[in-house]
């Protein structure tokens, strides 16, 4: 079920009704509401992937309980071990079997050894990398007695399967997000004008921004052979612009929709394109992932502790990991290989955690030079997006070598003056990034201009929401780390 379809705003306020004016008085009732929403949600899309789910969350509170049962050290990185490989197992086959076989077809084939192999019809459960994220570092945090094992089944489940993050994150941390269960929940009024408020801005995001800009961005990187360099590089750019709405528009509804059932999801995203050097921009961008593998792969390999050799190892591994993460493809590992040596400079000088403030906070615009910096690293990040977006390889060197064939600036006029559609899509993405400059250094999009002037707080809102129905099309569109 998407959040920007029309069933899913069917499915929301029956559930919320029932959540808050049916079973309010008995909090296990209310969880297993949850769960059983979760299920509808996700059984929406396809009810055979449940199985997935269902399976890996028995085996993750089994293992959990046996865990804190188990003394002995061996058993206990026995347990942790198969934790580790149903989830990842589950993973590698759907999300990773064809990419092996047809990788190992391709390495014999470059030397003239012809081989082949059937490969399985397997579709790639959505969100799977998330919730098997999500399942596993529970069992890490049991393993490292940072975390009780939750004896409550229903509570348990409901945590792995919680509908507004189960497909696209946040990846939340079950030191956070499962004692949530476990407590009584009251109604909130604050907390859910704040949870519509993040709705509607995330609305505004994947609708009026990354689904407006696609069609420019597919036409762009499909045809980008026909283009002068201004118009490849504004694709690019356009889908630094459609990935950024798209996937934290998903994290705001997610945030947004938890808080109106009383529960807390970390902020998943924080104005990257405003960083200042790569190394803040991976503390702004998909935090939630970027956190994970920090604390559970960066640091037990050693982190920057030890030699240099042994830290450019582990940065690495992070990246390629990363990016791998992402999908079947080397497209992704070329992308997060490139992050990797963006990174890299930075941490031998110790400039990776240079930023770790604001971003001008004593004024309305950048400093000189900070805006030189933004700008620099949203140049590297949109470079390496060109990766991500590309078919292969081949082809993101292909567009890249394209930018410097041929300017054509014409064409880019011509382009601007012509086509009214591409002018009214540029007009909002500007006012798009002036939304979110106002609120650069707050978690929601509401800044100090809009604080405490209702007339401008809901002429922005009626923008909005005027903005969106004008922007909805007959179909509700995926979200693009549903793929993920």
């Amino acid at each position: 079920m998407l959040f920007n379809s029309f069933e899913f705003f069917i499915f929301l306020p029956i559930v919320f009704v029932l959540y808050w004016f049916v079973f309010q008085k008995k909090l296990s009732v209310q969880n297993a509401l949850i769960l059983v929403a979760s299920y509808v949600f996700y059984g929406w899309w396809d009810y055979r992937f449940l199985s997935l789910i269902i399976f890996s969350t028995l085996v993750d509170y089994v293992v959990g309980i046996s865990l804190e049962n188990a003394s002995n050290v061996s058993k206990r990185k026995m347990l942790l071990g198969l934790s580790v490989i149903v989830n990842l197992g589950l993973l590698g086959v759907f999300k990773y079997y064809n990419f092996f076989v047809e990788s190992w077809i391709d390495a014999w084939g470059t030397l003239g050894v012809s081989m082949s192999a059937s490969t399985l019809k397997i579709i790639l459960p959505v969100g799977i990398s998330f919730y098997t994220f999500q399942t596993l570092s529970y069992s890490i945090d049991v393993y490292r007695n940072k975390l009780k094992p939750s004896r409550n089944f229903i509570a348990f489940a409901a945590y792995v399967a919680f509908f507004p993050q189960l497909v696209a994150g946040p990846i939340e941390r079950a030191t956070s997000l499962l004692p949530q269960f476990l407590k009584k929940r009251n109604f909130d009024y604050e907390a859910s004008v704040f949870g519509v408020r993040l709705i509607l801005y995330g609305l505004f995001k994947k609708i009026v921004i990354a689904d407006s800009v696609a069609p420019f961005v597919d036409d762009i990187f499909l045809n980008y052979q026909d283009y002068g360099s201004p118009i490849i590089i504004l694709g690019a750019i356009l889908f630094a612009v459609q990935i950024y709405g798209d996937f934290s528009g998903y994290s705001d509804i997610a945030i947004g929709v938890a808080r109106l059932f009383g529960f807390n999801l970390m902020f998943n995203f924080k104005y990257p394109y405003f960083s200042r050097n790569i190394g803040e921009f991976w503390r702004r961008w998909h935090i939630s992932l970027s956190t994970w593998f920090r604390d559970y792969l960066y640091i037990p390999l050693g982190g920057s502790r030890g030699s240099t050799i042994i830290q450019l190892r582990n940065i690495f591994i992070v990246f390629l990991v990363s990016g791998f993460w992402h999908g079947a493809n080397w497209t992704f590992i070329a992308w997060g290989g490139i992050h990797a040596l963006f990174f890299v400079p930075l941490a031998l000088i110790g400039q990776n955690r240079k930023y770790l403030g604001g971003i001008s906070e004593n004024g309305t615009f950048p400093k000189v030079s900070e805006f030189f910096a933004i700008l620099k690293t949203f140049a590297l990040v949109t470079f390496a997006w060109i990766f991500f977006r590309a078919d292969s390889v081949a082809h993101s060197l292909d567009y890249i070598k394209n930018i410097f064939k041929t300017a054509h600036f014409n064409v880019l006029s011509t382009r601007l003056t012509e086509n009214i559609d591409l002018k009214i899509v540029l007009a909002l993405v500007f006012i798009f990034i002036l939304i979110e400059w106002s609120s650069r250094n707050r978690d929601i999009f509401v800044g100090p201009f809009l604080k405490n002037n209702a007339f401008f707080r809901y002429g922005l809102y009626f923008f909005f929401v005027l903005t969106i129905i004008l922007s909805i099309d007959n179909e509700a569109k995926g979200f693009i780390y549903f793929q993920f």
